[in-house]
């Protein structure tokens, strides 16, 4: 409870639904999700291959390089890709994502337009093997995906980093979203501890409610000025859909699916996530409890709804109107 506690008092987070660390572990993520699943949202690698198995569009894998043998093999591999990231398969919270927007004669450009060498990179590499970005610290393997162009609609609302939309699915149910757009802050990543700024989106419609950086409220992005009450996601019931079918994929009752729009093929899935962070909270002004109550108060029916059926009942359900 302590990331509410400084703004309010027990009972004013009780009235309003808010979910804190404890109730989160023990009623959602204890009761909702088998431990023998979780090796398919821990591992990047694993969540490619069963979303792929779906249907759904993930970014390209360009290759893996799974030891320290290979590392300096990394060179070669991206050498008819502008643009690439390199990421743990179990890393945690945005840690050890490397962005290279472009490469030209051994020298690699961050978004920041910061270069570096093939020595940092390789370095870059043997430390992700190691598990120095790893859930807890285990040895790791390194994926290397192409870059994702991000749809031209969020130009503003994210600064040198591509701005992802985080689901929370309960029981196939999406039940709140926001979106995470980087700033200078955050180092182009979309982590909201870093300082990303979370952006709470309507689910009926895919429209900004609100938005947050350092859990307070802002209403222009710290970098681009750009007013973020006009942020709205297209492709809303499509990136929906995708969401919520991760129950399918998975088995996971309670889950954080992250997707992101690209340019060219439409939403995507980054990555699902077993323990989702409570932020999301915030950036919605609302609490998680009602809507996942709602949702136990439904029991089982003969009939499964489908996924787009599930996203239609949300929408009707939680839908919200702006505070902006």
């Amino acid at each position: 409870m302590n990331l509410f506690s400084r703004f309010t008092s027990p009972s004013k987070l009780k009235e309003r639904g808010i979910m804190g660390m404890n109730k989160r572990n023990h009623s959602y993520i204890g009761r909702y999700n088998d431990r023998s699943r979780y090796p398919l949202v821990d591992d990047k690698l694993k969540t490619k291959f069963i979303a792929q198995q779906a249907g759904a569009t993930v970014p390209d894998l360009i290759g893996v390089i799974d030891s320290q043998g290979s590392v300096k093999n990394i060179h070669d591999m991206v050498k008819d890709w502008p643009g690439f990231v390199i990421k743990p398969a179990q890393g945690s919270g945005g840690k050890g994502i490397l962005v290279i927007v472009k490469h030209k004669d051994g020298i690699y450009v961050k978004p920041s337009g910061a270069e570096i060498n093939k020595q940092d990179v390789e370095r870059h590499i043997t430390n992700t093997l190691a598990g120095l970005f790893s859930l807890g610290g285990k040895n790791d393997v390194a994926m290397v995906e192409n870059l994702i162009q991000f749809d031209d609609v969020f130009d503003g609302f994210s600064f040198e980093g591509v701005p992802d939309v985080r689901v929370i699915v309960f029981k196939g149910y999406p039940v709140m979203a926001m979106m995470r757009c980087s700033t200078s802050a955050s180092d182009g990543k979309a982590n909201l501890h870093q300082g990303a700024v979370g952006v709470g989106i309507d689910i009926a419609s895919g429209k900004a409610i609100r938005a947050v950086q350092f859990n307070q409220p802002i209403e222009r992005h710290p970098d681009t000025d750009r007013l973020l009450s006009e942020l709205q996601v297209p492709n809303w019931d499509k990136l929906l859909t995708l969401a919520a079918s991760a129950w399918e994929m998975t088995g996971l009752g309670y889950m954080g699916t992250d997707m992101v729009l690209d340019k060219v093929k439409g939403p995507m899935v980054l990555e699902l996530n077993a323990r989702p962070g409570l932020a999301i909270q915030i950036a919605n002004g609302c609490g998680l409890l009602p809507r996942l109550r709602h949702i136990e108060s439904m029991g089982t029916t003969a009939h499964t709804p489908s996924p787009e059926e599930r996203v239609a009942y949300a929408a009707h359900q939680f839908g919200v109107k702006p505070e902006f």
